[in-house]
């Protein structure tokens, strides 16, 4: 589904990611562990077309991210691509209904349908009794959920995972990685996670290193 080959990237002369290679397959979680600053979230943004590279080759569903107008990369984006990040980055004036729906809005699918689908992810994460509520009146792990049925709204091939857990209590935590355990057991979901919690990374298929700028087995 995924490939990276030997991505570079620095900023100013310091290099962050060195040759890294990545590959991903459908149905399949991996984590990416290493300490702060050892470039994982760098790399997760270049993954998924949210950063650009110094250097290397990036190929999603076969298609060589290089060679896409910025136009034909947005729709890859935001057709292929689902990301849920640490902070769930919902908007406090909507619903969650609403924050579910608005990539689909984005893609220009009817609203009705648009509401129909974010309902039934939102049943499906366990938060039918959710709909009309605002952000803040959610638990934080509520609040994470409703990023998950936000992210999987357009029925994205890959899903994007920083630091998901970073706000979250322990059981919070490891409710999110079991849901996305079902996620791909129910939907062939691929998913890259960031994180720094070894323990529930040791639950993904794969679990991958970042140190010194490469990735290695963990």
């Amino acid at each position: 589904m995924l490939t990276a080959k030997n991505i570079w990237k620095s900023y100013g002369n310091v290099e962050v990611l060195k040759g890294v290679h990545f590959e991903l397959n459908e149905a399949e979680i991996v984590s990416i562990i290493g300490k702060s600053g050892s470039g994982k979230s760098t790399l997760l943004h270049i993954l998924g077309t949210l950063d650009d590279f110094d250097q290397g080759s990036l190929i999603i569903n076969n298609q060589e991210i290089h060679q896409l107008s910025e136009k034909k990369l947005a729709k890859v984006r935001n057709n292929t691509l689902g990301f849920v990040f640490q902070f769930h980055h919902l908007l406090n004036e909507f619903t969650a209904v609403e924050n579910v729906y608005i990539p689909a809005l984005i893609q220009q699918t009817n609203k009705i349908d648009a509401e129909k689908r974010a309902k039934e992810l939102l049943d499906y994460l366990g938060l039918a009794h959710r709909f009309d509520h605002k952000p803040g009146q959610l638990s934080g792990g509520e609040q994470q959920r409703v990023a998950v049925a936000r992210a999987l709204m357009n029925q994205p091939q890959i899903i994007f995972a920083d630091e998901p857990t970073g706000n979250l209590d322990q059981e919070a935590s490891e409710q999110l990685h079991q849901l996305f355990i079902k996620l791909r057991d129910d939907f062939n979901q691929a998913i890259v996670i960031v994180t720094h919690n070894l323990e529930l990374a040791q639950l993904s298929d794969r679990v991958l290193n970042m140190q010194n700028g490469q990735l290695s087995v963990q």
